[in-house]
């Protein structure tokens, strides 16, 4: 599997940690590079724009509180963009909404606590009971038609 990660200052060291962790995996780094400080919507959209190109399987997008980070990601037509805070919510993107890109804090939680919520993502199976796959194409025909 190949996973994008990007990120902003403040999430600099998490990223480069995470990166380690991650070993399993062929990463994809789409920066920023430094702690020097950065404005995180231009990464956040870079990673976005990898997903929806299908040059990786997964995003992964980290800033202080993950939430600047997932709101830009989701203007991205094309992107399903859960930020997740715990192990049930990492399930839950997957499960329930399909994710494709997860936004992390990464000042408040650790480069292991998000690999863990990373692997239980991607051991979880989106399902595709009815009512799930409607929600996903009703917000499709939003990115559309501005309509559900």
């Amino acid at each position: 599997m190949k996973i994008g990660i990007a990120n902003d200052h403040r999430a600099y060291e998490t990223k480069e940690k995470l990166k380690e962790l991650l070993d399993d995996y062929e990463i994809i780094d789409y920066g920023c590079y430094s702690n020097d400080m950065v404005d995180y919507p231009k990464y956040a959209f870079l990673l976005s724009q990898a997903v929806v190109n299908k040059e990786v399987d997964l995003g992964i997008v980290m800033c202080g509180t993950g939430i600047g980070v997932s709101i830009a990601c989701n203007k991205v037509k094309g992107i399903r963009c859960a930020k997740i805070d715990n192990e049930d919510e990492a399930k839950s993107a997957k499960e329930h909404n399909d994710a494709n890109i997860l936004a992390f804090s990464a000042t408040t939680h650790s480069a292991l606590e998000i690999k863990n919520m990373i692997e239980i993502f991607i051991n979880s199976t989106f399902n595709t009971t009815p009512r799930y796959k409607i929600r996903i194409k009703q917000v499709e025909k939003y990115e559309e038609t501005n309509e559900y």
